[in-house]
């Protein structure tokens, strides 16, 4: 199926999503509505339950709302077939986990490699942008070592780059920052605001941190799934 073309960045019109709650159902997500042009960073806040997940495995394509519309770098998702919105996922998302979840047999390099070998591409290319990522993060000197060897916050570096490596249009984060101290975490915040800007994705940041939030554009807060404008 033909997805329509809407303007670039990553648009959430009016989402509604519920699960299964016994005989009834909960609402997790009641009409949201979120723009987050390229180049952009936002940063989603809330307690835990209030829909943050939720809001993330919406804009991820990985749950489909009960209404509402999701428009992905200029590609509206509604109707796209499961391989069709695979093939967004791989091509125009980029997704940044709590945990950075790298593989102990692998360097630096390759675990970025992997992102682009699952597309059957140039293994040559792959190993050329790798390194060009992990200079964008500050880990040059460390590609060629494995994940032991390296810290807490040069993990999650390396998370932020691997969910760059395929160019995508569309950053979702997932608490980059829980795992880390103060120190560590504002860097890494620096870092993600410092790539949006020059790489201009649009990306969103779920956070529990608003000590860390002075270096992104934008504050939403949820609440019992609704989204609210939030000062910085």
């Amino acid at each position: 199926m033909t997805a329509t073309t809407t303007a670039a960045g990553l648009h959430l019109a009016d989402i509604t999503l519920t699960y299964p709650d016994g005989i009834s159902r909960l609402t997790a997500l009641d009409h949201v509505n979120l723009s987050v042009p390229a180049g952009t960073i936002t940063a989603v806040v809330g307690p835990s339950g209030s829909g943050k997940s939720s809001l993330l495995a919406v804009a991820a394509t990985l749950v489909t709302p009960d209404a509402g519309r999701v428009s992905i770098a200029g590609t509206e998702t509604t109707g796209l077939s499961r391989n069709e919105l695979t093939a967004l996922r791989r091509t125009a998302i980029g997704i940044v986990f709590q945990q950075p979840n790298l593989l102990p047999s692998l360097t630096a390099a390759e675990q970025l490699q992997l992102m682009v070998h699952l597309d059957g591409r140039n293994p040559k290319q792959a190993r050329s942008r790798a390194l060009d990522l992990l200079d964008a993060v500050g880990l040059a000197d460390q590609a060629d070592r494995r994940s032991h060897q390296l810290s807490g916050g040069q993990r999650q570096r390396i998370n932020i780059a691997r969910a760059l490596m395929n160019d995508p249009a569309i950053l979702l984060i997932d608490e980059p920052t829980s795992a880390l101290d103060h120190e560590r975490g504002a860097a890494i915040l620096e870092l993600i605001a410092t790539l949006t800007h020059q790489r201009a994705t649009a990306t969103v940041l779920v956070t529990h941190d608003r000590s860390l939030l002075t270096t992104v554009d934008a504050v939403a807060e949820v609440h019992d799934g609704r989204l609210l404008p939030a000062g910085k």
